[in-house]
């Protein structure tokens, strides 16, 4: 072979390299690699790596390979919008997506809609995510305060009535909005008889937490209402059990989550109560053969439960492959277009975007922990949650007369 035939096939080949690199199709994960929200920032991305993965092997999207390209918000809603931009502007994600603080998820959304790109919320409870600060590129996939709020009301009316509350909330936009939501749909707004405080985020000390529960126990309240979340609920729990608080009051977690549940660990976990939009064993309990698959991979490949972070991230990159391919293109408005008002069964049962709010509409779970012994007999030593109740998504969340009102009361539009 001549030198100029050989420079010329070094040529094709590396423009058959450029080719193939070209046509990755990128996404970025914009997650808490540190601070207090690190363990479901790890969870998202480890289930966003399985997900990945398993649609590359089956071939990727529309022939195209998908990359996922991360990146730390530190739970910083200025460096998420930072993230945001940098992925879609230097990397060129075509989606985005990720979360744990609502006000992270809300600023790099706004951040996304600049670009003209989606993002997708994977840990975000505030209402405001889909609803006050809502916008047409922004969905949500899991449920927010307001359903939390709703299904656990139900549960805890029947069951402590007569109860008076003490809430233990974060100060930030996500903690308002559960306390509001859970105090609305519970009969407790009424802070006189049921009062609360707020705690710093999110640099909350272990004597904020102490503080607040002094003031708890003191109260004479019978349901201890701890609107935290991540390393602020574990430490606060802790606290509570040294203090012997859980033998006093029915402690209530309103977003719980697997993670949180191992790191406070079974004993001080037992009896706790919280909401859930989805828990390991659901799909197992429920005989939800997709949901099963998930927990089996996620469990081998990486040796313990996904969470329900996982279970969201894993969830947002199948969603985005089905949405794409059904509209044939990775163009954001058509993607959108395919997400709105589409119905589909993945990890439990029916779920859909909402075309009014992109607020992903599905079923709320109540969950209780199990006793000790009964956790650890798990494979993986998990078995956390028992589902004690259950409210269909439809019957969850806001009407779309709810979210309008709320919408205008904020002087927003009344369409996305």
């Amino acid at each position: 072979m001549t030198f100029r035939k050989a420079l010329f096939s070094a040529c094709l080949l590396l423009l058959a390299c450029s080719t193939v690199s070209a046509e990755t199709l990128k996404l970025g994960l914009n997650y808490p690699q540190t601070g207090r929200y690190k363990d479901q920032g790890l969870q998202q991305r480890l289930g966003a790596f399985l997900a990945i993965d398993e649609i590359n092997q089956a071939g990727g999207v529309m022939g195209r390979q998908l990359e996922l390209v991360i990146r730390n918000s530190r739970s910083e809603p200025d460096k998420g919008a930072r993230n945001t931009a940098e992925l879609i502007d230097q990397e060129g994600a075509s989606m985005v997506f990720g979360g744990v603080s609502s006000a992270v998820a809300i600023a790099s959304g706004k951040a996304a809609k600049a670009r003209d790109r989606l993002y997708f919320g994977t840990l975000t409870y505030s209402n405001a995510t889909t609803g006050e600060e809502g916008q047409s590129h922004m969905f949500r996939e899991p449920y927010n305060a307001w359903m939390t709020a709703k299904a656990l009301s139900k549960y805890l009316s029947a069951n402590h009535a007569d109860d008076t509350y003490f809430y233990i909330t974060a100060d930030y936009t996500w903690g308002w909005s559960v306390e509001e939501s859970v105090r609305k749909f519970s009969g407790t707004e009424d802070t006189a008889t049921n009062p609360g405080v707020k705690t710093p985020f999110p640099r909350a000390l272990i004597s904020d937490f102490r503080t607040a529960l002094e003031q708890a126990e003191t109260s004479g309240a019978k349901v201890l209402m701890m609107v935290l979340f991540g390393d602020d609920m574990v430490r606060a729990l802790n606290v509570a059990y040294e203090m012997g608080l859980k033998d006093k009051l029915q402690i209530v977690v309103p977003n719980l989550t697997l993670g949180m549940a191992r790191q406070v660990g079974p004993t001080i976990m037992e009896g706790v109560i919280g909401g859930s939009p989805w828990v390991w064993n659901a799909p197992y309990e429920l005989n939800y053969p997709r949901g099963k698959e998930f927990v089996e991979a996620f469990s081998k490949r990486y040796e313990m439960r996904p969470s329900t972070a996982a279970a969201s991230a894993y969830s947002i990159v199948y969603q985005y492959k089905d949405a794409v391919e059904r509209a044939g293109t990775t163009d954001t408005s058509r993607v959108i277009d395919a997400l709105e008002g589409h119905h589909y069964t993945f990890l439990k049962d029916e779920q859909y975007w909402r075309d009014f709010d992109h607020q992903n509409i599905q079923t709320v779970y109540v969950v209780k922990v199990k006793p000790r012994n009964s956790i650890v007999e798990d494979a993986y030593s998990s078995d956390y949650f028992t589902i004690i109740d259950s409210m269909v998504g439809d019957e969850a969340a806001q009407t779309r007369e709810e979210w309008e009102a709320r919408r205008r009361a904020a002087g927003k539009s009344t369409s996305l």
